[in-house]
């Protein structure tokens, strides 16, 4: 087919009609358009937009470019969550096994750690043999048999999205709400669901710094769902700050156990509550939401939500041993405190700056090749609005050598901030976004 006529178009702020975005996506999953054609296309698109029309087409191109999850005769509720990344959050090893022994079927497929943020599958591999690349077939007879499947984006599962995704890492095409509407989209829309929760982070942590962009992206992937049959709702989550204490593939592990025994930090399971509290509702287990809540929270107290994960990781090859002594996780071979270096408020824990830090000190990916060492990151019990004394710990960097243990020292020193004055964080949980418009909740 012939594509500089079609980049020229969108170059000029013109439209590309459905047809057109279907043959282009079908061409470039099967090798017949180059990367360079696209990746000018994907410039395009982040100066001037798609048209809804465009994102519809561009959408479901991707979603047809490969398999779907199927359930036939499978009558349970499906529902997953996805979120946009942030530094901390380990809610999806909490969330999964919690909502799928409240008789929700899960079926989560996640990604890898990109850029400053940390990947649910990275999270997931730091557990001895757990295995993560089922199959298709695979993973609907494991959400069958024990309601809760965590895997990542197969080759069967929109392949032209996977490359493409992959092209718009390496071309600066990233941060586009269409194209990131339409990427998380049509892998959320093969999963077979009955619906969407997604967890949009805001703040200086988070992909889009932007209130005003956030909610644009929340509102496009919505509509994106419920026009396909996918009821989708969104929450806005604070990123101004890591999620819990741990930052660090093993170390945000050993957390997210913590919390399904009942002993996580309060603003980790304050999201996690709140976004299984929309896919309980959204799978009709219950209207009410404060009946919801409570399910949930017996799930923890009861051990149903700990049962369930370790049936989830040795259905997955992991070692199932580790939710009960977490030095079966990988361990950093230099572990040293940080102290406050004055009295005062902290202001600020600055999580870009901490996520830089976790891939510099090998728990990162700077290229998509790149071995992660996942025992290295920090524990950061400093908050914003704490007070401190000078040599107060406040946090500990996990390091495999010298070197690491410097860049972490050094990222907390900057990440940190002390001062005089209290600190004024983002709400956990700032809005709910649904078709129906936007609730500001504080």
């Amino acid at each position: 087919m012939l594509v500089v006529p079609l980049i020229e178009r969108k170059r000029d702020g013109g439209a590309l009609t459905a047809a057109e975005w279907t043959a282009l996506i079908t061409a470039y999953a099967e090798g017949n358009v180059p990367d360079y054609q696209m990746s000018a296309l994907a410039m395009a698109v982040v100066f001037n937009g798609l048209e809804p029309a465009e994102l519809a087409a561009l959408t479901d191109a991707m979603i047809g470019s490969g398999a779907r999850l199927a359930f036939p005769g499978f009558d349970r509720p499906r529902i997953d969550k996805h979120s946009t990344g942030g530094v901390g959050d380990k809610v999806s090893l909490v969330l999964a096994p919690l909502v799928a022994s409240c008789g929700v079927a899960v079926p989560m497929m996640s990604g890898r750690g990109l850029g400053h943020t940390g990947g649910t599958l990275d999270k997931l591999e730091a557990i001895p043999g757990f295995r993560t690349g089922l199959t298709l077939a695979e993973a609907r007879a494991q959400v069958e048999r024990i309601g809760c499947a965590m895997l990542g984006q197969t080759p069967e599962i929109a392949p032209a999205d996977r490359k493409l995704y992959a092209l718009r890492d390496t071309t600066g095409t990233v941060e586009s709400i269409p194209l990131i509407a339409a990427s998380i989209m049509s892998k959320k829309l093969a999963e077979g669901l009955n619906g969407l929760v997604l967890d949009i982070k805001r703040g200086s942590g988070a992909f889009l710094p932007k209130l005003a962009d956030e909610l644009a992206l929340a509102e496009t992937m919505i509509r994106l769902g419920d026009e396909r049959g996918c009821p989708t709702v969104a929450l806005l989550t604070a990123m101004d700050r890591p999620l819990g204490h741990a930052c660090g593939n093993a170390l945000e592990t050993e957390e997210a156990f913590a919390a399904l025994t009942g002993d996580g930090p309060a603003d980790l399971m304050h999201v996690t509550y709140a976004l299984a509290t929309e896919m309980l509702v959204l799978a009709g287990v219950t209207s009410d939401r404060a009946m919801a809540r409570q399910t949930l929270e017996a799930a923890i107290t009861s051990g149903r939500a700990a049962a369930k994960c370790r049936e989830l990781i040795e259905a997955q090859g992991g070692n199932p041993a580790v939710l009960d002594d977490p030095a079966g996780l990988p361990q950093a071979a230099r572990v040293e405190v940080f102290e406050a270096p004055d009295a005062g408020v902290v202001s600020a824990v600055e999580p870009r700056t901490i996520g830089k830090a976790i891939v510099a000190m090998g728990g990162g990916r700077r290229t998509i090749d790149d071995v992660i060492d996942p025992s290295v990151g920090f524990v950061i019990t400093a908050k914003p609005g704490m007070s401190v004394a000078r040599g107060e710990p406040l946090a500990s960097v996990y390091a495999r050598d010298a070197d690491g243990m410097a860049i972490g020292l050094g990222a907390l020193r900057e990440a940190i901030r002390i001062g005089a004055a209290p600190a004024e964080p983002l709400p956990l949980v700032s809005h709910r976004v649904t078709r129906d418009g936007v609730e500001e909740l504080a």
